[in-house]
């Protein structure tokens, strides 16, 4: 009998949180960037990332608005991608943040540079 109700629960369990991922989820991040061309390559890498149907980077508010199926990603899964496409970002309001290494960061041109303060002031707002 216990064996039935443990498998009962477990059934139950499994069957809630299956339904808890959804097929057009929403997300945001904050990605740092600067211009056009990190637009580009910050899209690029979010959609490059299986079960991600939408992406754009408001290259002024630095916030990437992501449409993904969770039952495919995670956020986790993107910001990684996002990390190796050479930009740090974040989760909004958390500690979930996830920093590009320096090779990757060292990958982006020149004028991406958006750890580097003149490239940033030299950028119009």
């Amino acid at each position: 009998m216990k064996k039935i109700l443990t498998l009962l629960c477990f059934g139950i369990a499994t069957i809630f949180s299956v339904q808890a991922q959804q097929k057009n989820a929403k997300a945001t991040l904050e990605v740092d960037g600067v211009c056009n061309s990190c637009k580009a390559r910050i899209e690029k890498a979010s959609l490059g990332v299986k079960g991600v149907k939408y992406a754009n980077w408001n290259v002024g508010t630095h916030q990437l608005s992501l449409i993904l199926d969770e039952r495919k990603t995670s956020v986790e899964q993107v910001q990684q991608a996002i990390a190796k496409s050479g930009h740090d970002n974040r989760i909004p309001n958390t500690d979930k943040v996830v920093i590009a290494k320096e090779e990757d960061y060292n990958g982006v041109a020149a004028c991406c540079k958006y750890r580097d303060e003149e490239v940033v002031k030299n950028h119009p707002k």
